[in-house]
């Protein structure tokens, strides 16, 4: 079975994603190739073509960067980009993230008489056009290339998850969502490597850890209102600001004394910060079933999130707190938190279980991909 992949994986691949979306589709490409499978990825960010040490073969798109600015999405890179996938031939085509380039994607499976799957990246991706508009928060001026993304992302998303050969869901909630629409979908729980998890050092844990993109859709202004709630506390924030408004914000917190900013960290620096955290803390408004709680669990670290909780797993799991939106809770539950070997022990467990990247896992994924492959009749 061969499969192909697309997007800015190869970052990921070495270590450096750009977001939990990339480091999913370098941790199922490394599980399929593991298994025996026969996997591509076509990137567009990569210097040059590549082989990993498991086999995945890595294609640069050589001319994506020609042609005029403004025009060239159009007269060079969706050009390549469909002739480079329909090349491979593969007999599954894998797209995660929204973005309206997927029906490029689409069109080379279809092409090839190919299996298409499309997987949810966030509860956003299960929603109506007017849903996703009031968790975006739309604020900040997009700019005309924002404005002309965004509008083709709403017409070209609904149409893949009702062609889609087999949509994966993130968790329980998505699965409902999807279904009250008329999509049908199967859980495909997001997976991290034991590789990932790094020794706790530092027994005191004193700080509590923000990490992700740093911006007002996540939830920034809601930390930023927080840091100053919790005066005694201290935060380390992992990330860069994203818009105007949340540079702005991140501006006034270099003046805080209990704030430590430490920018954009490799993966692997990232979790020794979450490993020797007192807890992760989330404020944003909207995820899917992020990485990073799986890797804080993973670290035997709780959650403490302001509004989200995927699929109710906190009070089904009792895995952290959720404040369903009050920051006065979300304060008292930081004051309150207790991190002990009970509670490790069995956040560990629970990830080992559920999304550890195992043989279990492994084969799991592949017999999965085999039926989505057998269904279609190649």
């Amino acid at each position: 079975m061969k499969v192909c992949f697309w997007g800015n994986i190869a970052r990921a691949l070495n270590g450096k994603p750009d977001g939990g979306g990339e480091i999913q589709l370098a941790v199922i490409a490394r599980a399929l190739a593991k298994a025996g499978h026969e996997v591509v990825i076509v990137d567009y960010i990569t210097a040059e073509d590549l082989v990993t040490a498991e086999g995945i073969k890595v294609f640069k798109i050589k001319a994506w960067n020609k042609g005029i600015r403004g025009i060239r999405t159009f007269t060079h890179r969706l050009p390549q980009l469909y002739s480079i996938l329909r090349a491979q031939n593969a007999d599954i085509y894998y797209c995660i993230i929204r973005d309206f380039r997927h029906i490029i994607a689409y069109w080379a499976a279809r092409k090839v008489n190919a299996q298409f799957i499309i997987a949810m990246a966030s509860d956003l991706d299960t929603m109506s056009t007017s849903g996703r508009f009031k968790y975006r928060r739309y604020i900040e001026f997009w700019g005309l290339w924002g404005v002309f993304n965004n509008a083709l992302i709403e017409l070209v998303y609904p149409f893949l998850l009702r062609k889609a050969d087999k949509v994966f869901a993130q968790h329980e909630g998505q699965k409902e969502i999807l279904l009250k629409r008329g999509i049908e979908s199967v859980i495909f729980s997001n997976i991290i490597s034991s590789s990932q998890i790094p020794e706790t050092k530092d027994r005191t844990r004193k700080d509590f850890v923000y990490v992700g993109e740093l911006s007002m859709r996540k939830g920034f202004y809601e930390f930023f209102e927080l840091v100053n709630k919790a005066p005694q506390h201290f935060f380390i924030v992992v990330g860069q600001p994203s818009g105007k408004t949340s540079c702005y914000y991140y501006e006034k917190l270099k003046s805080y004394e209990n704030v430590s900013l430490l920018g954009r960290l490799s993966h692997t620096d990232t979790m020794i910060q979450i490993a020797n955290s007192k807890a992760l803390i989330s404020t944003s408004p909207m995820e899917g079933f992020p990485n990073v709680f799986i890797e804080a669990w993973a670290c035997g670290i709780p959650v403490i999130s302001l509004q989200f909780d995927p699929g109710d797993i906190f009070e089904k799991e009792n895995l952290g707190h959720i404040a369903h939106g009050d920051l006065n809770k979300l304060v008292n539950a930081m004051n309150n938190i207790e991190t002990n070997n009970d509670f490790a022990n069995r956040a560990k467990a629970f990830v080992e279980n559920n999304y550890m990247l195992n043989s279990n896992k492994i084969e799991e994924i592949s017999q999965l991909f085999k039926e989505i492959l057998n269904n279609g009749e190649r």
